[in-house]
């Protein structure tokens, strides 16, 4: 076993996943003006300190995704970021793309940013401590997209990403993200997701990434948000494990699903009925999120910052999530 692998299941096993805290300014401006906050360095910092405080810490989240901002910054005790997240038993980890820009000629499309300097930072995070990092490209899908440019494009930076990580001792997440936005089916879901996914894995290995010292972070499969044939959950999981045994290389310890614009209980829900029809090998656990933090947000933005009433709806959310990749969430427990 690897050190990269070790760091791996760390992360995901036993249930745990990893809580994606790693918006960048302009996207936490919106979650806190949304809820009627002002969004300030102090503000975003302590709402993410009264989640990287709480008790579920310790048994649900294996790992934090952090922004440039957050990484660099110290809570109220005196301690970095860093330092308060592995005190609870979790690894920090950090997003380290720019951003998704326009790909040049297929404007409609996007290429993820952020390969130049990127060694450079990198040391520079694993002295702050972060032990993984984030890269996500988005697809869209429609009658005309994604283009082979843009699944092409797109899998080569997530490698050359990975690559660069690796070499500075981390793990990375690869996050090839087919968006949910649209009028697709499931099917035209399954497809293209399995096809964006075989292409990453082959830009992977020639690029010499170790398979067994990265996460996958995907997409279920879902229908577009807009389409008139939704299917039904049990049918999303046996989709979404249809797509990975046929797209992902077996040396993979694990995948952690976003939550792709899906509520708190969708997520969670389908992510249960996942593990109960996981017939892979692979860990299956979350990388959430909204799914995690929305619910504790609009607590924490009702109660003037009341840190406890905060901390019991993350550490309820937290504990559905971990019940969820362990197979064993229910309606019943979730309401209890």
């Amino acid at each position: 076993m690897t050190e990269l692998n070790e760091i791996a299941l760390k992360i995901i096993s036993d249930g745990k996943g990893i809580l994606a805290a790693d918006e960048s300014n302009g996207t936490m401006t919106k979650r806190l003006e949304a809820v009627g906050m002002d969004s300030t360095p102090e503000n975003r910092l302590e709402f993410r300190e009264t989640l990287f405080s709480s008790e579920s810490m310790k048994e649900c989240i294996g790992g934090v995704i952090l922004y440039d901002e957050t990484i660099n910054q110290i809570t109220s005790s005196g301690k970095s970021i860093p330092d308060l997240i592995y005190s609870y038993g979790a690894i920090p980890g950090i997003k380290v793309d720019t951003g998704a820009k326009n790909l040049a000629n297929s404007l409609e499309e996007k290429i993820t940013e952020g390969l130049d300097g990127l060694r450079e930072r990198l040391k520079k995070y694993y002295k702050l401590g972060a032990r993984f990092t984030k890269w996500r490209g988005v697809f869209s899908i429609s009658n005309k997209y994604p283009s082979k440019q843009a699944i092409n494009s797109n899998a080569h930076s997530l490698a050359r990403y990975s690559a660069l990580a690796q070499e500075n001792k981390m793990v990375p997440i690869v996050e090839p993200e087919v968006l949910m936005d649209g009028d697709h089916s499931a099917e035209d879901c399954l497809s293209i997701t399995s096809e964006v996914i075989k292409k990453c894995f082959d830009e992977l290995i020639l690029h010499k990434v170790d398979l067994s010292g990265i996460i996958l972070k995907p997409n279920m499969i879902l229908s577009g948000n807009q389409s008139n044939h939704k299917i039904s959950n049990d049918e999303v999981s046996k989709k979404t494990i249809q797509c990975l045994k046929s797209s992902v290389p077996n040396e993979v310890p694990g995948i952690a699903f976003l939550s792709g614009g899906q509520s708190e209980i969708e997520a969670t829900e389908n992510l249960n009925l996942i593990n109960k029809n996981n017939n892979t090998n692979f860990i299956m656990t979350y990388s959430y999120g909204r799914a995690l933090q929305q619910g504790a947000l609009k607590v924490w933005s009702d109660s003037n910052k009341d840190t406890k009433a905060t901390q019991k709806i993350f550490n309820h959310r937290a504990k559905m999530c971990t019940l969820a990749s362990l197979g064993n969430w229910s309606k019943e427990v979730e309401n209890k």
